[in-house]
């Protein structure tokens, strides 16, 4: 099929924006470039009542065609030099669905309901929606909002965790956006607080495991304390990327703050449903060459010792992801089940948050806490790692392989 597969670029295409070279200016005595009033000054959690004007929903995006393959992954992978034969290789999951990633109307659901939740609110916050790696890029979304008299924007990553790609990476596209834009000096940009243990975030996969145990009951599976196996299963990042995330004066060690969140979050969805369920938190989407060590055990590695132990069924919990995109649907609907069923093993895929009511409820709990300026006391949390910080601290979430790149909403570097 690949050799039937034109890599041109699909009409009307334009490439992402060039990496920035410098963070905008900070006004006299500011810390955080492009900041509002309410954190400039690098406080961990902002206090002071914010009037912003404008929300920017901050996404990965995904190709829409099988004409947008190549071209997304080029964005994908821009600045390592690998020639389009590779891209071709490693885009086998997006052909199998026609050259579609599911993620961008995911956003444009969650667009949607966010819109619908601010309104019912009486919140005069559009929503604009901006990818790193297809349009609508962060820069198209903050040119629409500037455009339309929005310069007091609050920023929503849809990733929950701290790491380079799932929030680093969201603040030097924001960066990025700003200069490419040459708003610098004309817009102020916050973002909210990462949510893995938001209430809001969590009763989504609280709920799910309800209905996966309910799955499993009705296949005649009810022995879940000595026959099922809970695997939380989030995304692998180079060992050296997870041991640097989040502020290195946490000291959360090997893994960091990414694998110290995921653990704590999954321990909580168990205390929640009060059952003493085996679990344990797996990894997939591994890439890159493999002599990099990737944190581990892989979902299908962990699967392989299962049925070893007497279990006879799985419950694949995608604690990582925000809503069913290729990931999920490739690796662990399609590689993760076949893997299981190869092991006869039953298995249920739990829901993501996807636009269930309290995940969305809860972001914009989030855009009100900087409304209001709420206290760090008063933030609802489920761990005891939060309420995370407005204002990443500095040196958090290092690319190991770039360094420091230009980043708003945190300190530099």
């Amino acid at each position: 099929m690949a050799e039937n597969i034109t890599p041109s670029a699909p009409t009307g295409f334009r490439p992402k924006p060039p990496r920035a070279t410098a963070a905008p200016l900070c006004g006299d005595g500011c810390r955080v470039p492009a900041a509002t009033a309410a954190t400039c000054d690098g406080d961990a959690h902002a206090t002071v009542p914010v009037a912003y004007d404008g929300i920017l929903l901050l996404g990965f995006g995904g190709p829409e065609g099988q004409d947008d393959v190549i071209p997304f992954l080029r964005n994908v992978t821009a600045g390592r030099g690998i020639p389009d034969e590779r891209l071709e290789e490693v885009a086998h999951h997006y052909r199998h669905f026609g050259g579609v990633s599911p993620i961008n109307d995911h956003n444009r659901e969650l667009k949607a309901a966010l819109d619908a939740e601010l309104a019912a609110r009486g919140l005069d916050l559009p929503v604009y929606w901006g990818n790193r790696n297809w349009m609508p890029y962060v820069a198209d979304a903050l040119q629409s909002a500037h455009d339309d008299g929005r310069d007091r924007l609050l920023a929503i990553a849809t990733s929950a965790y701290s790491s380079y790609s799932s929030c680093r990476q969201y603040r030097e596209d924001l960066a990025d956006a700003v200069e490419a834009t040459q708003l610098g000096g004309l817009v102020e940009i916050d973002k909210v607080r990462q949510f893995f243990d938001h209430p809001g975030f969590v009763t989504p996969f609280v709920d799910g495991l309800r209905d996966g145990i309910a799955q499993l009951a009705a296949q005649g599976i009810t022995d879940l304390e000595n026959e099922v196996e809970v695997l939380f299963s989030t995304h692998s990042i180079p060992n050296s990327d997870a041991d640097r995330s989040g502020p290195a004066e946490r000291g959360f060690g090997p893994g960091g703050a990414y694998v110290a969140q995921h653990t704590a979050v999954a321990a909580q969805i168990v205390a929640q449903l009060g059952r003493d369920l085996p679990w344990q938190l797996v990894f997939q989407s591994r890439s890159g060459p493999p002599q990099v060590p990737w944190l581990e055990p892989d979902i299908n590695d962990a699967m392989q010792e299962l049925p070893g132990r007497g279990r006879k069924a799985v419950l694949i919990v995608p604690l990582g992801f925000v809503s069913d995109h290729m990931e999920v649907l490739w690796d662990l609907d399609t590689e993760a089940l076949e893997t299981a069923a190869d092991l006869g093993l039953a298995a249920v895929r739990t829901a993501t948050p996807g636009i269930h009511p309290a995940y969305v409820a809860g972001l914009v709990d989030l855009v009100e806490e900087r409304l209001r300026g709420t206290a760090p006391n008063d933030r609802p949390h489920l761990t005891d790692l939060g309420p995370w910080y407005d204002v990443c601290r500095p040196g958090c979430c290092e690319n190991k392989r770039l360094g420091f790149q230009p980043a708003l909403a945190g300190i530099a570097p």
